[in-house]
């Protein structure tokens, strides 16, 4: 596979259902993949390394790599009703968390930076120590009592009563009041240096990849299945429903004024370089 582009996503339903047509030759025109599975840490990393021609990665991480790296205007996951939750295992508010250990999947992560935002307007004087856990150990160990409280992503919200434990705030919906956009949460980058015509054509492809899902479902279900065994195929559908929208055909004003608006939010309180005024322009 010498002459294919590497590619690095996540096993997540939304991934594999949107990247489905492309990995498997149904798009004609798109260049051949060579595809890696990996959670979004991983490919993060991979990306602020240089690692990979194309890797799914958080929006928070882009201040650190778009030199190298350009945003495709499709394929990523942004959302409304889709945010981050914080559990704890008693019910409870905001200010319950003052001072107190919460766990996150990660700091270069979209999630983390919803919470630090949230924490800063909500919580009197802050959350206390802020903890990196897999995302995996997060919702036994605010049952269990192990840390005070955990932010939890993706297919938590659907299961996270199933240990006993209680939402205490939707990141998602304090960042849809404050600013009205959707949440920006996975974005498609590639490598500049493999021309701005290669990257027209990523972004073609990528967008008739998910054009082709939306029109046979079924026949993305088993590569969806394959990479998502432990998950309840109702879950998966749920998955899908949330996170592949019409900001994962095209990010539109509204998706890239929501990227802006978190970017530069963040900067605003210390949590991620500023971002340059062109740095999101596609060639």
């Amino acid at each position: 596979m010498s002459d294919a582009i590497g590619i690095a996503y996540s096993p997540c339903p939304n991934d594999t259902f949107v990247f489905d047509a492309w990995a498997h030759g149904r798009v004609p025109g798109a260049p051949e993949l060579d595809v890696t599975f990996a959670d979004i840490d991983v490919t993060n990393g991979m990306a602020e390394r240089g690692e990979g021609d194309v890797l799914k990665v958080s929006y928070a991480v882009l201040p650190w790599v778009l030199e190298e790296y350009a945003l495709l205007p499709c394929g990523g996951a942004l959302g409304r009703g889709c945010g981050p939750l914080v559990l704890t295992a008693e019910p409870g508010g905001p200010a319950s968390l003052a001072g107190k250990r919460v766990a996150v999947p990660s700091e270069r992560s979209t999630a983390y930076l919803l919470f630090r935002l949230w924490a800063a307007s909500e919580v009197p004087g802050g959350v206390g120590e802020v903890v990196v856990m897999p995302f995996h150990e997060i919702m036994p160990a605010v049952r269990d009592g192990k840390i005070d409280a955990g932010l939890v992503i993706h297919e938590a919200r659907f299961t996270y009563q199933e240990y006993g434990l209680h939402k205490l705030a939707d990141m998602g919906e304090h960042w849809e009041a404050t600013t009205g956009l959707p949440i920006p949460l996975g974005a498609i980058i590639a490598k500049r240096s493999l021309g701005e015509e290669t990257l027209r054509n990523l972004a073609d492809s990528a967008r008739a990849s998910v054009r082709a899902a939306w029109r046979d479902p079924e026949t993305a279900r088993p590569y969806v299945a394959a990479h998502a065994q432990e998950m309840d195929p109702a879950v998966a559908d749920q998955h899908i429903a949330l996170y592949v929208n019409e900001f994962t055909e095209s990010l539109g004003e509204d998706g890239y004024g929501a990227v802006r608006a978190l970017l530069s939010r963040a900067a605003e309180e210390g949590l991620v370089p500023p971002l340059p005024a062109d740095a999101l322009v596609f060639p």
